[in-house]
């Protein structure tokens, strides 16, 4: 098994052209994102046995499971990952490279687990242009005319789904054919990001219902809820089971936080100015969630000192039922404030320090290559 991913893409950066890991060589057999894709089919093929088993309507929300998982999504983490053991000196034309893309290809779970949760906590009702999976299982509530409610048995089941993505990946890791040696350096490593991607979405939600407003609260949820098992942990995965040496997985932790903020704070203010035909969910949606974002952070910051009058509004305005007509006044008054610049300018940073730290290190040429391209993508998308 042959596998290669990009070095940087000439012309103009989105993500779609570097997120999507198409294979650059004449060598390569499939490109990332597809043999990602290929390593969860098999998975779910080998769970079937288990689902059938149980049976009942278990087996076709697993199978919701399953589409929701495939549907879309660029393979960022599992890029990270496969991408942070060639660094480190892996190769794609060994023995264990399919072992390895296995247990890189079991990130994208944890990612539908906490995709699947984040929905119903925030509320959401679609996703990827889907409609979310309570959402969808409440639908069949209705039209089934069972008896409860519908939306409590919606959000019910994707709590379910949700915890079964993440026993899956654990399941996945376990069974993805990497060496003891291996395993035994990746167990950690796998433990904290599970730790910290759930810590994250606590702070996340305490945040909310605290109305901490502070930079420093936010730039922190930002750094556990994303950043750390977005870039970070993929990237020290990939590197523990390549047995790179700690220099290098220093690096790619300082690397892997700073791009991975960065990511966040694009996503933060896609939240606000996104296009919904681009990003999938419905324009302004943050701002009706109540999230506590590093823009709306500065934003609050830069109007306590100016306008109180103005902070007002943004206080009464967030976490409430805005129509579009509010929300172009929220973003009106954002911009004006100076946030999306201050913003803009923390990404610029961000993006200029992890590059410095991934430049330095030992990883391999090529793959700083693709990482520096990973990264300008990642922070500068539109989706």
């Amino acid at each position: 098994m042959t596998i290669t991913f990009p070095g940087r893409i000439p012309g103009a950066i989105t993500e779609e052209d570097t997120l999507s890991a198409d294979a650059a060589s004449p060598e390569a057999t499939e490109s990332l994102p597809a043999a990602v894709e290929g390593a969860l089919r098999e998975f779910f093929d080998s769970r079937r046995p288990i689902t059938d088993a149980v049976g009942g309507t278990f087996t076709a929300a697993a199978t919701a499971l399953e589409a929701f998982v495939l549907r879309g999504g660029k393979r960022v983490r599992p890029a990270f990952a496969w991408t942070g053991w060639l660094g480190a000196g892996g190769d794609p034309s060994g023995p264990d490279a399919a072992a390895v893309l296995r247990a890189c290809a079991a990130l994208e779970l944890v990612q539908a687990c906490a995709l699947v949760h984040d929905d119903i906590i925030d509320s959401s009702r679609t996703r990827r242009g889907f409609p979310t999976l309570h959402v969808e299982f409440a639908e069949q509530h209705r039209v089934g005319g069972w008896s409860g409610e519908p939306d409590k048995f919606g959000e019910s089941v994707a709590i379910l789904l949700g915890d079964l993505a993440l026993a899956w990946a654990d399941d996945m890791v376990r069974e993805s054919g990497v060496d003891p040696a291996a395993q035994t350096r990746l167990g950690p490593v796998w433990s904290a990001m599970r730790t910290e991607v759930l810590g994250g979405q606590y702070l996340d939600v305490s945040t909310e219902v605290t109305a901490d407003e502070s930079v420093a609260a936010a730039l922190r949820i930002n750094r556990y809820k994303t950043a750390a098992y977005t870039i970070e942990r993929p990237l020290h995965l990939g590197a523990a089971l390549a047995a790179a040496d700690p220099d290098l997985v220093g690096a790619y932790r300082e690397f892997g936080t700073d791009i991975g903020i960065a990511f966040q704070l694009r996503d933060d203010l896609l939240g606000v100015f996104g296009d919904p035909a681009v990003t999938g969910k419905p324009s302004g949606d943050d701002l009706r969630e109540g999230k506590r974002t590093v823009l709306f952070a500065e934003a609050l910051l830069r109007a306590d000192a100016t306008d109180r009058g103005t902070a007002d509004v943004l206080r009464r305005s967030i976490g409430t039922d805005l129509t579009e007509e509010q929300v172009q006044r929220l973003r009106a008054i954002i911009t004006d404030l100076g946030a999306v610049d201050e913003v803009e300018r923390r990404i610029d940073e961000l993006t200029a320090r992890g590059l410095r730290a991934l430049d330095t290190s030992t990883a391999t040429a090529a793959a700083k290559e693709s990482l520096r391209a990973m990264a300008l993508a990642a922070t500068r998308r539109t989706a």
